[in-house]
C-alpha cells in the first residue's frame, strides 16, 4: 500500500488519484490531498525519500499535535510541538520527532447543561494513520524488560520536504498487561505511570532512533523535563566504558532543552524511591542527587544539567526561569505559531492576493498594512460567519454578526481566570447589553476540580446573562475549533494571573486572522501589545520577577482594568470601522509577521543547534 504523502493515509495505489514531479509518482486518498500536493510543489522538486542517516537533530515531546484525527495532545505544549516540526519541514530542518503513541489519547470532552465535565477515550488507530517501524528495542520499568517499537508519521512541509515523527508504543504482545498499557493515555494514571512514560520517551526513544536508523543525530531538544531521561541515557551511552568516570560535559554538548512552565510547583519531581523502583540506578547516587535534585529527581534540573543550551519561551519567561534556577543562564526564545496552518481560508486567499510568498516568509505579513481595509473586514466576516455557524450546530444558539464576539479558549485551570469577566456580572451586563458576546472553550484536566469549577461557574453566568450578554461554551476544544474560533471572533481575550502565563500563543494564532487580543501583560504579549495599535493590555506592566498579588486582589484589580478598557477603548473602536480595521492590519503587519514558528526555528537553529 502506498502512503498519502499530504495525510499519511495508507492508499490503493491501482486505484487512487495520483500525481508526478519528475520521476515519482505520489499517490493520494483523495482528490483534495492530490490538489493540495500540487499546491503546495509547484515549481519545486517534492522529497518522498527519507535518508535516516542525514537527519542531525532529534525533537522529543511528551505531546505533539500534528493531525486533528491523532489525538496525542492537551494543549499548547503539543500544538506549539506540531507547529514547530510544520515549519522545520518548511524550511528543510534535518530533524526527526520523537512522541508516545497515547493510543487512548487525552480525552473527549461533554458537557452537560450544568457545565459538569465528563471524559471519555478519545482513541485512535496508529494502523490507520501511521507507518509501522520494524526495529524493536527494550527498556528496563520495575525491573522488567518493556519492548518498545515506533509508528512513523510523516510531515511534509511547503515545498515537499519530510520531517518524520516517531510515535513510541509498548502495546505489544511480547509485554504484560500493565506494560502494554503505558503508552496508551497522555498524562494519566499516577507517579510510576508517568516516570514510566518518561522512561519509554527518553530512554527508549534514543534507542530507537539508534535502532532505525537515524545514526546522524547529534543534537537532542528536549521540549520540556518529561524527556529529560533522554540526556541520561545518552550519558550511558557515552560513559558505559570509562567505568564511573563521568562525562558530563560531553552530554551537554548534545542536548538542548526548552522550559514551558514558569513555577516550580509545575515541574515534574519524582521521590528517589520511586525511582530507584521503577528506573533503577542509572548513575551513583552522588552523581544522580548532583544533576537531579538532592530530594527529589527533578527533571527539569536533570535537564538543565545536561544541555549546553538552555531557553524559556518568551523573554520574561527566560528571566523567570532564572530566577527559579539561580546561577543558571537561560535565554529566551519566544514562541510563534505556523502560520499556513493558522490563517484561515478567506485571509490565507486575502494574503496569496496581495502578500505573495507568506507561505514560505511569514515575515512578508508586515505588508499587511497596504491591504485594503475594506478586503481585510470582508475576510473576517467570512471567518465570522463560519464560527457561528458551528456554535449553532453544537449548541443551538444564535449569535448577532453586529455584536462584538470575545473569544476565550485555554486550558481550563485556575490561573488563566477564564471567569475573570464576570467578577461583576451586572457591570457586564451594562456596558455589554446588545453589543458584546462570548464565545468560550477548554478542557479541564480530569483530576483538576478547580479548573472543572470554573467551567460550571462560567455556565451559571451565562444563565445569568440571558440574552443581554450572550455566553456560549463549546465542547471538545481541538485543532479544528481552535481554527475556527481564532478566525471567527472579533477580539481575543487572554487573562492569567500574572507572572504565571509562561508564553501562550493562541493570540498569536488570532493576530494572523486579524483579531486584536485584549489580554493582561504577561508572557508574548509583553512584547507584542502596542496599546491601540496591535490590541489593548488590561492593567499596568509589571516585571516578570515581581511576585504574583494575593488572588482576590489581583482578580479584584484586573477585572476594574478589564472593564474599564472596554467600556472606554474597545467597544467605541469596534463600533467604528474605521478605527476597528486599523488594528487588524496592524495585528498581522506586527504580530503576526514575528510571532510565528519560520521566525522561532531560525533562531533555534542559530543560537541552540549550531552553537
Amino acid at each position: 500500500m502506498a502512503i498519502d504523502p499530504i495525510c499519511g493515509m495508507p492508499v490503493d495505489a491501482a486505484s487512487a488519484p495520483s500525481a508526478r514531479r519528475g520521476d515519482e509518482v505520489a499517490h493520494f486518498c483523495s482528490d483534495f490531498c492530490r490538489r493540495e500536493y500540487l499546491r503546495r510543489t509547484a515549481g519545486r522538486g517534492a522529497v518522498f525519500r527519507e535518508v535516516r542517516a542525514s537527519r542531525r537533530i532529534a525533537y522529543f515531546s511528551m505531546e505533539i499535535a500534528v493531525d486533528p484525527r491523532i489525538p496525542t495532545y492537551a494543549g499548547g505544549l503539543g500544538v506549539l510541538a506540531g507547529d514547530t516540526l510544520r515549519s522545520c519541514a518548511d524550511l528543510r530542518v534535518p530533524i526527526v520527532g520523537v512522541t508516545l503513541v497515547h493510543r487512548h489519547g487525552y480525552f473527549e470532552q461533554e458537557l452537560t447543561p450544568q457545565g459538569g465535565q465528563e471524559e471519555r477515550p478519545a482513541s485512535w488507530s496508529p494502523e490507520a494513520l501511521a507507518q509501522p517501524m520494524e526495529q524493536v528495542v527494550a527498556v528496563e520499568v520495575e525491573g522488567r524488560s518493556v519492548t518498545v517499537r515506533a509508528w512513523k508519521r510523516d510531515v511534509f512541509g511547503y515545498g515537499g520536504y519530510v520531517v518524520p515523527v516517531l510515535f513510541l508504543d509498548t502495546d505489544l504482545p511480547e509485554n504484560s498487561p500493565p506494560d502494554r498499557r503505558i503508552s496508551d493515555s497522555l498524562y494519566g494514571g499516577d507517579d510510576a505511570t508517568r516516570l514510566a512514560q518518561e522512561i519509554v520517551l527518553g530512554i527508549g526513544g534514543v534507542r530507537l532512533l539508534r535502532a532505525c536508523g537515524y545514526d546522524g543525530v547529534q543534537m537532542f531538544h528536549l521540549n520540556e523535563g518529561h524527556a529529560a531521561l533522554a540526556a541520561l541515557e545518552l550519558l550511558r551511552e557515552q560513559n558505559q566504558d570509562r567505568k564511573g568516570d563521568w562525562d558530563f560535559l560531553g552530554t551537554r554538548e548534545h542536548c538542548v532543552f526548552t522550559t514551558h512552565t514558569p513555577v516550580a510547583a509545575g515541574h515534574d519531581q519524582f521521590d528517589y524511591g520511586l525511582v530507584h523502583k521503577v528506573l533503577g540506578e542509572p548513575l551513583p547516587t552522588e552523581a544522580m542527587t548532583m544533576v537531579a535534585g538532592r530530594e527529589r529527581l527533578n527533571m527539569t534540573l536533570l535537564a538543565l544539567n545536561l544541555s549546553h543550551y538552555v531557553n524559556g519561551v518568551a523573554r520574561s519567561h527566560g528571566e523567570m526561569s532564572e530566577h527559579l534556577y539561580p546561577g543558571r543562564s537561560i535565554g529566551h526564545i519566544t514562541n510563534g505559531v505556523h502560520s499556513a496552518s493558522w490563517v484561515c481560508e478567506s485571509f490565507a486567499a486575502l494574503f496569496d492576493r496581495h502578500v505573495p510568498g507568506w507561505h514560505d516568509d511569514p515575515a512578508m505579513l508586515r505588508k499587511a498594512v497596504s491591504i485594503p481595509a475594506a478586503e481585510v473586514w470582508e475576510a473576517h466576516a467570512a471567518a465570522k460567519a463560519r464560527l457561528f455557524a458551528e456554535i449553532a450546530r453544537l449548541t443551538g444558539r444564535t449569535l448577532s454578526a453586529d455584536a462584538m464576539t470575545v473569544g476565550f479558549a485555554r486550558r481550563s485551570t485556575a490561573y488563566k481566570r477564564a471567569d475573570l469577566v464576570f467578577r461583576d456580572v451586572e457591570r457586564l451586563r451594562a456596558l455589554g447589553r446588545g453589543r458584546l458576546q462570548l464565545v468560550f472553550a477548554g478542557k479541564a484536566h480530569p483530576r483538576d476540580e478547580g479548573g472543572k469549577a470554573l467551567i460550571r461557574h462560567i455556565f451559571e453566568m451565562a444563565a445569568r446573562l440571558g440574552n443581554d450578554v450572550p455566553v456560549v461554551y463549546l465542547p471538545d476544544y481541538g485543532l479544528d475549533l481552535a481554527r475556527l474560533l481564532v478566525s471567527g471572533v472579533d477580539l481575543w481575550l487572554n487573562t492569567p494571573l500574572r507572572p504565571l502565563e509562561a508564553s501562550g500563543t493562541s493570540g498569536m494564532k488570532a493576530a494572523h486572522n486579524g483579531v486584536p487580543s485584549l489580554s493582561v501583560l504577561d508572557g508574548w504579549w509583553l512584547e507584542g501589545c502596542i496599546e491601540g495599535v496591535t490590541g489593548w493590555a488590561i492593567g499596568a506592566d509589571q516585571h516578570a520577577l515581581s511576585e504574583p498579588a494575593p488572588e482576590p486582589e489581583a482578580d479584584s484589580a484586573d477585572a476594574v482594568a478589564l472593564y474599564a478598557k472596554l467600556e472606554s477603548k474597545v467597544l467605541p473602536a469596534f463600533a467604528e470601522r474605521e478605527r476597528w480595521t486599523p488594528v487588524m492590519q496592524h495585528a498581522i503587519a506586527l504580530n503576526a509577521s514575528y510571532f510565528n514558528t519560520h521566525r522561532m526555528v531560525q533562531q533555534y537553529v542559530t543560537n541552540a543547534y549550531l552553537a
